[in-house]
C-alpha cells in the first residue's frame, strides 16, 4: 500500500492503522515521490492525498491515468468541497474521504476498493456479458465497445457489470451505491452521478447506459 501524505501525523496514523490491519505500506511526503513510487512499487492501492508540495494529487493521478495505471485510488481532500470530490472521481479515483476522517472507515473503504479491484469480486454466474456493441469479460476484467479496448478503472468496470448483468432492471442511486461501493446513501449519490457519465463518454455513442428520470440508471439489452 502506498501513501502519498505530506501530513507526518496523518500518514503515521493511516500507516498504524493499515499495518495493524496486514498491509505493508510505503510513505512518501510529496507529489513526485509519490508518482516515482507509483510507478516503480507497482502497489496493491494508493492513498493519495489533494494537497501535495510540488506535484498535487490530482496531477499525480493525471499522470497515473494517462500512463494507463490503473491502480486503485482512494483520494483524500482536506475539504468538503464538492468541486474537488467530483475532479478526483473524473480523473480516474475509485473513493474519496475528506478530512478529518475515521480510520476505521480509510481502512473499510480501501478493502472495498480492493474487492473491486480483485479477480474474486462478486460478479454474476456468466462470464461474459453483452449490452449492443459493449461486451465486458469478468475473468480478465475487460471490455470492449464495438470490438475496441476500453480502459476502465476497478469501480467503473463494477458499475457495468452490475447494470449489464440485469439489462433492463433500473437500479436507483441508492442501490448502486451499495452493491457497486458497498456504503449507503449518507456517502452521497453524486459519486454514482459522477461514474456512470465517465463510464458512458468511454464506451462513446454505443454505450447502453440510460438514465431513468427520478430514479437511476438501467442498460439497455
Amino acid at each position: 500500500m502506498l501513501v502519498v501524505e505530506d501530513e507526518p501525523h496523518i500518514s503515521d496514523l493511516i500507516r498504524l492503522y493499515l499495518t495493524r490491519e496486514g498491509f505493508g505500506v510505503e510513505v512518501r511526503q510529496d507529489g513526485a515521490a509519490g508518482l516515482t513510487a507509483a510507478r516503480e512499487l507497482a502497489p496493491v492501492a494508493l492513498v493519495l492525498d489533494v494537497r501535495l508540495p510540488g506535484l498535487d494529487g490530482r496531477d499525480v493521478l493525471r499522470a497515473l491515468r494517462a500512463e494507463e495505471n490503473w491502480t486503485p485510488v482512494l483520494f483524500v481532500t482536506a475539504r468538503d468541497d464538492e468541486v474537488d470530490r467530483i475532479l478526483g472521481l473524473e480523473l480516474g479515483a475509485d473513493d474519496y474521504l475528506v478530512k478529518p476522517f475515521s480510520p476505521r472507515e480509510l481502512v473499510a473503504r480501501l478493502r472495498a476498493v480492493l474487492r473491486r479491484a480483485g479477480p474474486q469480486a462478486a460478479q454474476p454466474a456468466t462470464r461474459t456479458l453483452r449490452a449492443g456493441a459493449v461486451e465486458l469479460d469478468l475473468d480478465r476484467r475487460q471490455v470492449a465497445a464495438a470490438g475496441v479496448p476500453v480502459a476502465l478503472t476497478a469501480t467503473e468496470f463494477d458499475l457495468l457489470a452490475a447494470l449489464l448483468a440485469r439489462p433492463g432492471l433500473v437500479y436507483t442511486r441508492e442501490r448502486l451505491l451499495s452493491q457497486v461501493w458497498g456504503y449507503h446513501a449518507a456517502a452521497g449519490t453524486r459519486t454514482v452521478d459522477v461514474h456512470v457519465a465517465q463510464v458512458r463518454a468511454k464506451l462513446g455513442d454505443v454505450s447502453p447506459i440510460r438514465t431513468v428520470r427520478g430514479v437511476g440508471y438501467t442498460a439497455d439489452a
